[in-house]
């Protein structure tokens, strides 16, 4: 089993999600969009499928400076979590606070903020690339002899308790608001609104950004998301977007040296030659409208259909990554190749509501190739023949109702 704190979560994320979908019922407040809902879930598989490669950056690093490095042998007393905890926080503040403050950093951030709407299922919203730009802000820890393990631990528990701030049914929370994060003061994190832009970058504790200069009050709603939004549910798209419109500014630069520049300078930086900075403007709320994509019942149950299988299938994946004793149980190969097939059923699953020609060729490969596979690796690997007839029926079921949802008169492709 995936001893993985965020892992072994994934229950409770669903059923606090689960939660607060009943209060939207209740309360008849529009919360969730499906489309979105489902964009952000896609964004947390892709994250947790690459941190099976990328886990060298985060932990791999740390644990040889520990071994080789650490100038301290700690007693791990209270006293030792309680300066961990603060150490992780601090450097957590820094680590984010540079994912918006350096166009190259920003690139590895920016999904995390991408979407428009503001619930928890949004908190599952992460980058895959993140963690190769901000991995060395917590080497510093490792110097100073804190536990590689202790330090996973409680990297994890910061993350964890970053879950629960994202949504608007809490409002302000009376004097916790003074030192810990909030919802209150995460929302005004994820606004797009001038003022809210790069505030409040607190992991557990709010007081790195008093301390430093970057709070900033929940006063007005904010508007949430990026100011150019990506208007697209592919959460592969989702992880290069940004990189794809720095590859088109690097080359409007003609200068080597304000090419440089540019990757280190603030998200919007130009040369003054090419226009300068491009500020973020006032949302004008007349005119300001949610990227949305209507699509017929038939096809939300279609995409809910495949996608619950596909969640089931991911999370059954992750817990089985380590066996009784530790080791892996997936070679890189055999988790590369895991990896591809979920990341296409999220593709499309996302690119279907946007309805674009090409997920229809790519949806009809999907459905006729997994069942193969998965009746090929039945025979190889002698699992129980019943998954031959899994396979079939996943066919079958997949197949006609895919048929059938092309001969809707409302489901068009562009």
């Amino acid at each position: 089993m995936n001893l993985n704190p965020i892992v072994l979560s994934i229950p409770i994320f669903f059923t606090l999600i689960g939660i607060e979908l009943l209060i939207e019922r209740f309360t008849h407040r529009k919360l969730y969009s499906l489309p979105d809902t489902i964009a952000n879930l896609s964004c947390g598989i892709t994250q947790q499928l690459s941190g099976l490669f990328l886990k060298i950056f985060a932990i791999g690093a740390y644990q040889f400076l520990f071994e080789h490095f650490a100038l301290l042998t700690l007693e791990r007393n209270w006293l030792y979590w309680l300066v961990l905890f603060l150490l992780v926080d601090f450097c957590y503040y820094w680590a984010h606070r540079m994912s918006h403050e350096i166009n190259l950093f920003w690139g590895g951030h920016v999904v995390h903020h991408q979407s428009e709407e503001y619930n928890l299922s949004v908190a599952l919203r992460q980058s895959s690339l993140q963690v190769v730009w901000t991995f060395a802000f917590s080497l510093p820890i490792a110097f100073l002899g804190f536990e590689t393990l202790d330090f996973v631990l409680i990297s994890s528990l910061n993350t964890l308790y970053q879950f629960w701030i994202h949504t608007e049914t809490i409002r302000k929370m009376g004097w916790l608001e003074y030192i810990f994060n909030t919802p209150s003061h995460h929302r005004v994190h994820h606004g797009r609104n001038p003022k809210y832009i790069d505030k409040n970058h607190a992991g557990s504790l709010i007081i790195w950004d008093k301390m430093f200069g970057t709070f900033q009050a929940e006063e007005e709603k904010p508007t949430y998301g990026i100011t150019k939004p990506i208007n697209s549910w592919n959460a592969v798209f989702a992880n290069v977007s940004h990189y794809v419109e720095m590859g088109n500014d690097l080359k409007r630069i003609p200068r080597w040296s304000d090419k440089v520049r540019y990757l280190f300078k603030k998200p919007g930086w130009l040369p003054d030659y090419l226009g300068g900075y491009r500020a973020a403007q006032e949302v004008d709320k007349t005119t300001y409208r949610k990227y949305d994509t209507p699509s017929v019942i038939a096809l939300t149950r279609y995409v809910l259909f495949q996608y619950v299988l596909c969640l089931g299938g991911t999370a059954l994946f992750l817990f089985r990554q380590k066996n009784a004793d530790g080791s892996d149980r997936f070679t890189t190969l055999e988790n590369l190749f895991i990896t591809i097939l979920i990341s296409l059923v999220v593709v499309n699953c996302g690119v279907l509501f946007e309805g674009k020609v090409w997920v229809k060729w790519s949806e009809w490969l999907r459905i006729i190739l997994y069942p193969i596979i998965l009746s090929v690796a039945t025979y190889f690997n002698a699992w129980p023949m019943g998954l031959y007839g899994v396979a079939v029926v996943y066919c079958i079921i997949s197949a006609s109702w895919f048929y059938f949802l092309h001969k809707h008169e409302k489901f068009q492709l562009v």
